[in-house]
């Protein structure tokens, strides 16, 4: 996958989970740490503060996007000491495929976004276009504003004119996991960012 410019959330689905838990392991046992767990923990913090900054008196709802937002919805979460409120999304674009196609919601908000002041969080920001997507469904159903939180943009060329108002950290134009984000369906839990060991 190294090189490629394809988006790495195309590799989430199940048609596509080819490794085994052990493969996988290996891949993880070889892997080059991008971002340390203390490095990410500062991410973590900064971004906070900068959220509090914005947000503190609009009693937000923040919406996870499922599955790759889970564990910097849950960091971020235990840092904003504010009245606020949760959703989840779940969307894609790929369905099985490694290109990217029409957007699909998997999970419709639950919280009506109309009036409402809305942060989604989100791991990675890589192509741009699927977060945008997101931010532009919420515009349209009548959110009285629309921010987006990532623990990492890619540094990548990118069509899409996109970037998120909270960004953590970046990282290399390579296959990355770890802290929410898969490879071929493992290694969300790790608690450091990790790229795929570069072949040469």
């Amino acid at each position: 996958m190294i090189g490629t410019q394809l988006d790495q959330t195309s590799l989430e689905t199940g048609k596509n989970m080819t490794v085994t838990p052990e493969a996988a392991w290996k891949v993880f046992e070889q892997a080059d740490l991008i971002h340390s767990n203390e490095e990410i923990e500062n991410a973590y913090v900064r971004m906070a503060q900068e959220i509090t900054v914005d947000l503190k008196d609009l009693c937000p709802v923040i919406v996870c996007v499922m599955n790759g937002g889970v564990v910097p919805y849950s960091e971020l979460l235990q840092q904003l000491s504010f009245p606020l409120r949760t959703d989840y999304i779940h969307v894609t674009r790929y369905g099985g495929n490694l290109t990217g196609g029409q957007i699909s919601w998997l999970a419709e908000p639950h919280v009506d976004p109309k009036g409402q002041h809305i942060l989604i969080v989100d791991d990675i920001l890589d192509e741009g276009e699927t977060l945008e997507n997101i931010v532009k469904y919420y515009t349209h159903k009548g959110a009285a504003s629309v921010r987006s939180a990532v623990l990492v943009i890619k540094d990548r060329p990118r069509k899409i004119d996109y970037m998120a108002d909270y960004v953590g950290l970046h990282v290399p134009d390579r296959y990355v996991f770890g802290c929410g984000m898969d490879y071929k369906g493992y290694l969300r839990n790790l608690p450091g960012i990790y790229a795929e060991k570069e072949s040469g």
